[in-house]
């Protein structure tokens, strides 16, 4: 969640190959579905594929088959392994071509220059992932008056704290990501157990530990984001209430328990510790200003950031008794396959 300026000015590699994966699970989003793929094919730096991993629905997938059997840069594949998006990720990574693969959100659409930004990033031989920027598209319309942006990872965006421009980072946000194809050789695939499931409990934070992971395996590799590779991803009308944020911020709270367990609260809660102890409670400051100067939803937005805080608290500690007595377990796989050029 934190970082330092990086300096890298070296030219943009035009010949690198980028393979993009987007993770799909049900019919309900069809048209989210045909919006990704069509910018990732509009893209300024051409992707050489765009994989479609489908969440076992085998409707979904023929459908898809039907919708893409013209399009020669467009694969459609079945998530080989456990139900879960880790597992597709690590699906479309085993199929993919490309000697980065990048992921977007199967409700998200990404800007024009998007990989253009991810592979200026990789000019650095020492830069092993690149992240971006990710900008909510309110169902209603705006922003909810009370949902404060320090919270906006909630609804999978960028979120108030995070530092602006090309920045160092201990872990890049999973929707809106890139990796080099040497780090999943080096660190394994996405752990299976962390992520989410289609509809089940809105867990996270796989990204994080892989991400950590990766660093140890490899503690010259440099993470960075880049806030002008920028996607726009949806919000449904469902996750603009309080009893999602709710929800959303208790998962986040069982999802760092296991990720703690498995790189060590050091690791694992480092940039969380500044987010709490100085993004947030600016963010309650800033609120409880609004609400003395009038300003709408003010005292909501404090109260929302205090209730977020002590929910997620809550379920860091569930996850963690529960990992301890080994009722929650995730596991990480080499990920097989995979030929680049």
């Amino acid at each position: 969640m934190s970082g330092t300026d990086a300096s890298l000015t070296a030219s943009l590699p035009a010949s690198l190959t980028i393979s993009v994966v987007i993770c799909v699970y049900t019919e309900d989003r069809w048209e989210d579905i045909l919006a990704a793929v069509s910018s990732v094919r509009a893209q300024s730096h051409p992707a050489r594929e765009t994989l479609l991993v489908v969440d076992h629905n085998e409707a979904l997938r023929d459908r898809l088959l039907k919708e893409y059997k013209e399009t020669r840069d467009v694969r459609v594949l079945a998530n080989a392994g456990p139900r879960g998006l880790s597992a597709g990720r690590n699906t479309g990574i085993a199929a993919s071509r490309g000697e980065v693969i990048a992921f977007l959100d199967d409700d998200a659409v990404a800007e024009r220059d998007w990989l253009r930004h991810f592979a200026e990033g990789y000019a650095d031989p020492a830069v092993v992932a690149v992240g971006g920027r990710t900008v909510p598209i309110w169902a209603s319309g705006r922003r909810p008056d009370w949902f404060p942006e320090e919270f906006d990872w909630v609804v999978g965006c960028t979120y108030r704290g995070l530092p602006p421009g090309r920045v160092r980072v201990r872990n890049v946000l999973g929707g809106n990501a890139s990796f080099r194809r040497e780090a999943f050789d080096a660190a394994g695939g996405f752990a299976t157990g962390i992520g989410r499931d289609g509809d089940k409990r809105p867990l996270g934070c796989e990204e994080t530990e892989l991400c950590i992971r990766l660093s140890r395996a490899r503690p010259d590799a440099v993470l960075l984001i880049d806030d002008r590779a920028v996607i726009h991803h949806r919000v449904p009308e469902v996750r603009e209430h309080f009893g999602y944020f709710r929800t959303r911020a208790y998962a986040e709270g069982l999802s760092k328990a296991l990720v703690a367990r498995s790189v060590g609260a050091d690791k694992g809660l480092e940039s969380e510790r500044r987010y709490a102890t100085r993004v947030l409670p600016a963010g309650v400051v800033r609120g409880l200003r609004d609400a003395v100067l009038a300003r709408p939803g003010g005292a909501g937005r404090a109260g929302a950031i205090v209730a977020g805080v002590l929910t997620a608290a809550g379920g860091y500690v569930v996850g963690s008794v529960r990992a301890r007595r080994g009722g929650a377990t995730f596991s990480v796989a080499p990920v097989e396959g995979g030929a680049h050029g």
